[in-house]
This record gives C-alpha cells, sequence and structure tokens, in this order.
C-alpha cells in the first residue's frame, strides 16, 4: 500500500467535508451546499462514501477525492495536500533523497537570506534620510498607505556599489550566497577589459577600486524601490526593483534566474490573492507590481502580475487551480490592432528587456483550450495604468473588468474600431484576421456564435464568412503525421487489482500514458472527430492521477528531454510509488500492436460514461427536490439532463465503434 493509499484508508471523506460543510444523509450519499460557490437554494455538492469521491453539480461542476478537496478549499498543489493530510492521518512520507534534502535545505538558506534582505531593503526605506523622499514618492505619487507598504514589505536599495554586499558578509554570509540568491551580481575581469573608471550608470560596471581583481562583484539593486516578490505559498523568491531616476534602465530589474526564482512559474500577489480568486471566482492579470499592490489596497485583491516576461501556461495553470476564469486588463497599447497577431507579452517596455508589449490572440486561444479556461480581455482607458484608475474611481475598475470579451470579441470589436464598416476592403481585412482566430476555438457552438456575431458585426451573409473558411482550408494542406505517430500502437492493458471500476480505468488509461506521453496527441484528436472534448483533469477522480496526467501534458510542452522522462524525473516521491506500480502492470506493452490507442480510448469512453451516469442519476434527484419545493429551477437542471443525455449518446457512439473493431478482431 503506498502513502496515498494509506491516508485515504485512514481518512473518511465524510468527516474531513464534515469540518467544514454541513451534511444531511441522501441514501447512501451525503449532500449539502457547496463551498466553493454561493449558494443557499439546492444542496447541489455530494459526498459519495463508496468511491471516497465528492462532486459538486452546481457552479463549480468539479469533484475529486480527498486530495482534490482539500487542494480546491485552500489552493494547494498535490504535494501541499499530501503533506497536510499525510500528518492528519498520521502516515510517515518516504524520506527524500539526499540531493532532495540537500536541494531543499539549499533554498531554505536563500529564502532565509531573501527574507533578511526584506529587512535590510526596509530600514533603508523608514529609517534613512535617503529612503525619506522615496516613501513621499510611495504615498503621494503613488497613493500607497503606510499599512499597504508594509504589508508587501517594499524597500529601498540605497545608492551604493557594495552596501548590501558589505552588510550581508558581515552577518556571516558568504559571498556566494549572495550570488545565488540574486543579491549581487558579478563581473569577470575580461568583461571589465577597457571600460572606463567613472560610473557607468543604474547598472552599468563599477567604477575603481575594483579594476584589477579578478572578478568585480557588486549590488545589484541600486537607488530602487525593492519589491519583494512570493511564490504562491508565500516563500520568498527575489525581488523587483523600480527606478526612482527617470534616466536609469531598465525601468524595472528582477532578481536573475537562480534555484527558487523563476520568472516564468511565478505570478506577483498569487500568495495574497488566492483566497479572493477562489471566493470572486476570477483572477485578474494586469501589467504592474505597483498596480497589484494599488488595486489590493482598494479591495480588488484577486489581481495578480505576472513578471515582466511572456505570460506563460505555467503561470496560467497556477490560476487556473483556483479558477476558470481569468481576466488580463491590457493597456490599449499592448492590445491594439497592430498587436492582435503578434506573440504575447503581458509586460511594459522597459521590464528587463526592452521588447515591445503585445497580444497574440491565437496564443492564448490555445492556453484556453488546453487548460479548459475562459480567458477574458478588457482594455483601460487610454493613458491610465490600473492603479490610475481604482485611485480615481474604483467603482469605474470595476466596471472594466465586468465588461471584460472573449479573445474573439475582443479582436473583431478592436479591429473594427474606426474603420469604415461600408468599405468592402475593411470588411475583408477583419474577416481574414478574425476568421483563422474562430477556426482555432474547440467549440463548434463558440465557433458558430462568434461567426454570427462577426457577420453581424460586419453585415455580411454569414454563408460568405463560412465560404471563405473553406476555400482556405481547401489550399492548406492537412499536415500528415510521422510514420512512426501512425504505426505506434499498443495492446491492451492489465488492468490494476482493485474494487473501484473508476479507479481500475483512470490507472488504465494513465499506465499507458505515462509510458507512451505521446499518443494524448492522438488520443484528443480522435476525441474532438467524435464532437467530445479532449482529455482533461476532469477525466479523472482521483488528485494523484490528475498530478500525473498534468506532468504528461507538461512533457508535451517542453522539448529539454523525451516526454517519457520528463514525466519520470518530475513526479514526487510519492506520486513515483504510483507510477511504479502502473508501470509494472504495462511491461509488456508492445509498441507496434495496433490495439493500444484503440483500447485506450476504450477506457476513457468508458470512464467518462460511468462519471456522465452518476451526474445524470444526481440530476434527477434534484429535478424531484425542486418540483417538491417549487423551484423553478427544474426547468433548468431538466435541460442539463437534456444536455447530459446527448453527451451519452455520443459516448455510446464512440465507444460502440472501438468495441465493434475490437469485436471484428477478435473474430
Amino acid at each position: 500500500m503506498t502513502p496515498i493509499d494509506e491516508i485515504k484508508a485512514r481518512i473518511d471523506i465524510v468527516d474531513l467535508v464534515a469540518e467544514s460543510v454541513t451534511l444531511r444523509k441522501s441514501g447512501k450519499n451525503y449532500s449539502g451546499f457547496c463551498p466553493f460557490h454561493s449558494n443557499t437554494r439546492t444542496p447541489a455538492f455530494v459526498i459519495f462514501p463508496d468511491s471516497g469521491t465528492w462532486r459538486c453539480f452546481g457552479q463549480c461542476n468539479e469533484g475529486g477525492d480527498i486530495f482534490r478537496f482539500v487542494m480546491k478549499k485552500e489552493g494547494w498543489d498535490f504535494p501541499e495536500a499530501l503533506r497536510y493530510l499525510a500528518e492528519k492521518a498520521g502516515v510517515t512520507l518516504k524520506a527524500p533523497t539526499p540531493q532532495e534534502q540537500e536541494a531543499a535545505e539549499e533554498h531554505d538558506h536563500l529564502r532565509a537570506l531573501l527574507e533578511e534582505a526584506v529587512t535590510f531593503y526596509r530600514h533603508h526605506l523608514f529609517n534613512t534620510p535617503a529612503g525619506k523622499p522615496v516613501l513621499e514618492y510611495l504615498q503621494t505619487k503613488r497613493g500607497l498607505k503606510n499599512e499597504t507598504i508594509e504589508a508587501f514589505g517594499l524597500g529601498y536599495a540605497p545608492q551604493s556599489w557594495d552596501m548590501a554586499l558589505k552588510h550581508f558578509k558581515g552577518k556571516g554570509y558568504a559571498e556566494q550566497d549572495l550570488i545565488d540568491a540574486g543579491l549581487v551580481t558579478v563581473r569577470e575581469r575580461e568583461e571589465n577589459k577597457g571600460q572606463g573608471i567613472g560610473d557607468r550608470g543604474n547598472d552599468g560596471i563599477p567604477p575603481t577600486p575594483y579594476p584589477l581583481s579578478p572578478r568585480t562583484v557588486y549590488d545589484r539593486f541600486r537607488h530602487r524601490i525593492t519589491i519583494p516578490i512570493r511564490d504562491e505559498r508565500g516563500r520568498m523568491a527575489g525581488f523587483g526593483a523600480r527606478i526612482l531616476n527617470p534616466d536609469d534602465l531598465p525601468k524595472f530589474l528582477n532578481s536573475p534566474q537562480t534555484a527558487i526564482f523563476d520568472k516564468g512559474r511565478l505570478l506577483y500577489g498569487l500568495d495574497r490573492a488566492r483566497k479572493a480568486i477562489r471566493a470572486t471566482e476570477q483572477a485578474v492579470i494586469v501589467e504592474g507590481y505597483l498596480d497589484v499592490i494599488a488595486l489590493h489596497q482598494a479591495g480588488f485583491t484577486n489581481a495578480v502580475s505576472p513578471m515582466g516576461t511572456a505570460l506563460t501556461e505555467n503561470q496560467l495553470f497556477l490560476l487556473k487551480k483556483l479558477t476558470r476564469r481569468i481576466v488580463l486588463a491590457l493597456d490599449p497599447d499592448a492590445a491594439g490592432d497592430k498587436a492582435t497577431l503578434r506573440g504575447l507579452q503581458i509586460a511594459r517596455q522597459a521590464m528587463d528587456h526592452s521588447s515591445e508589449a503585445v497580444f497574440d490572440a491565437r496564443g492564448l486561444l490555445s492556453h484556453e483550450a488546453r487548460l479548459q479556461a475562459d480567458i477574458r480581455v478588457t482594455t483601460l482607458p487610454a493613458g491610465m495604468d490600473p492603479d490610475d484608475v481604482v485611485n480615481r474611481d474604483p467603482a469605474e475598475w470595476q466596471r472594466i473588468i465586468e465588461n471584460a470579451k472573449p479573445i474573439v470579441i475582443h479582436v473583431m470589436e478592436t479591429l473594427a474600431a474606426g474603420k469604415n464598416l461600408d468599405d468592402p476592403k475593411s470588411k475583408n481585412e477583419i474577416a481574414a484576421q478574425v476568421l483563422p482566430l474562430i477556426e482555432e476555438v474547440p467549440s463548434p457552438i463558440e465557433r458558430d456564435t462568434y461567426r454570427q456575431r462577426l457577420a453581424r458585426l460586419l453585415r455580411v451573409d454569414e454563408r460568405s464568412l463560412l465560404g471563405e473558411t473553406s476555400h482556405k482550408a481547401a489550399r492548406t494542406p492537412r499536415r500528415r503525421l510521422s510514420p512512426a505517430a501512425e504505426t505506434a500502437r499498443q495492446p491492451a492493458v492489465t488492468s490494476p487489482s482493485t474494487s473501484d471500476p473508476v479507479t481500475t480505468l483512470e490507472a488504465r488509461c494513465l499506465g499507458v500514458l505515462i509510458r507512451r506521453p505521446d499518443l494524448l496527441y492522438r488520443v484528443d484528436r480522435a476525441l474532438q472527430e467524435a464532437s467530445l472534448p479532449r482529455l482533461g483533469l476532469a477525466d479523472f477522480q482521483s488528485a494523484e492521477h490528475q498530478a500525473i496526467l498534468q506532468l504528461v501534458q507538461e512533457s508535451l510542452r517542453q522539448d529539454i528531454s523525451e516526454p517519457l522522462h520528463s514525466v519520470l524525473n518530475s513526479m514526487s516521491l510519492p506520486l513515483m510509488d504510483l507510477a511504479d506500480e502502473l508501470l509494472v502492470r504495462t511491461q509488456k506493452i508492445d509498441p507496434s500492436d495496433d490495439r493500444v490507442l484503440e483500447d485506450l480510448l476504450r477506457a476513457l469512453l468508458d470512464l467518462r460514461r460511468r462519471n456522465l451516469r452518476q451526474h445524470i442519476d444526481h440530476y434527477r434527484y434534484l429535478i424531484e427536490e425542486a418540483q417538491q419545493q417549487g423551484d423553478l429551477r427544474a426547468s433548468e437542471y431538466g435541460q442539463m439532463m437534456m444536455q447530459f443525455t446527448q453527451t451519452h449518446d455520443r459516448l455510446d457512439r464512440a465507444l460502440g465503434r472501438y468495441t465493434g473493431r475490437q469485436a471484428a478482431t477478435n473474430g
């Protein structure tokens, strides 16, 4: 028995959920009001003790096991929930390897140093003559209160090449510690050769007395406002620093890449925004650190910001764990018509580099489809930042966010703004840019809706837009799979020994995907051909299975190592125990066997059908209860039942196709 299994055996899901949800018995199950969204009329949150799972049949439409419940309730990832539940159950997790222990201790050491740096910079802001005008700037120009400045740990890096260096070396820290934490910068002597003696500017080469040293080590942040950057758990990771002298460059300077500071995996303010994001069921992404601080001060505590680089899928996934609805609040330049076909970057021009802030609708649609999120876009008044808006009128900020629009609608309206829509050439130009985006949308209903809206906007017959799409598709050759991808198939997988058929099916699917992550592309394609959504985390009730599927998905988005190696190298120790079991059960797989994809699809379709039947059964209960109470939502539940029935029919047809093939092969 793995530690995960032992935890599930020791913790009763009803007892765990009852700590925060009032439950009542409904047959062999329990129901109550969902703790993840506001609902006081119908108890749509159900606990299934037999399977140890829960599901919300209301607004959330999510479910899982005890791990998933804790993850959603606290905004944690799987390892955090595992540690919490292991302690609660009295289960000892496997000790980390010496290498993992050494890395953890190093990270703790660096975080302790960075915490002391917060104190150092804070002292220079509040208690030095040089910091006084900086504090006044934050209070008067940026409108920040002292308690806000304290809460976010803002500070001042003095205008000195070595004040921080000397301070921390005097406290016993080694020079290498400061380098590893990103608090100092190193210049080798070869790089210094030929440089002048004078000061080269805020980020230039320091002057004498260092010219003959083998290398020059000096403070990275000088004469800047310092902004501590923490990870989603509130642990120090690094700093952002804003200029005070307008002639200095860059405008914003981040910590360099370190063992604990990875710009692509951090979102500023997420540690403080997690609860508000869950409560409002919405995350708002803005461009600047000080914008986040001003919004939080005004009560809009669901705002976060990237690190001044391209917004990554890792960052979006951090938010997707808390909410499906993500709003990008962009300035008009970043989301304007000249930028709609370029790469996404949510950044001011002078943050760490000189690249222009741009917006890529196609990239966002791709993120939205893979993450199954609802990403929307809104723009700010010309010449204003979020802090300008919220300081002028908080209600205006609220209206701006409420008016956020889906990506495709934002693009078509932005392109049409100021254009002569009576001009056929203008209509054609807009359609040429918007139609390819519409084709990127996976949902056929959404595609039809967007085409209808574009037709109304351009005042043309929708059939002409469909003709344009078909014409382009005919000219575009269909991309063929490689021979290896066409022939790489595997046989049926031995199912694990468990009495729970859902867990058996989940394990069967994952057992194949761990060995062959590349099959995920073919699975998604086959599902879409059957008018079914792609494989996603919602297909799995087990939180550890969801975590493994996430690693499989991430392995296909990286190009550093083979997907299988990426999956295995990214696993925590408890997940490795589970993966070992799945790999043992699939060790007889023959990559040349033609049946592998069909077997995988049969298992997945059967899994979806079983989960859907659970939905249908509970909605029957909701309809009966609503009718007894005279609740008008009985008709709404009836419509949901019709949708479930239609989906069930599609699953049956798809499953029959693969079952028929299997019977023919066996015959």
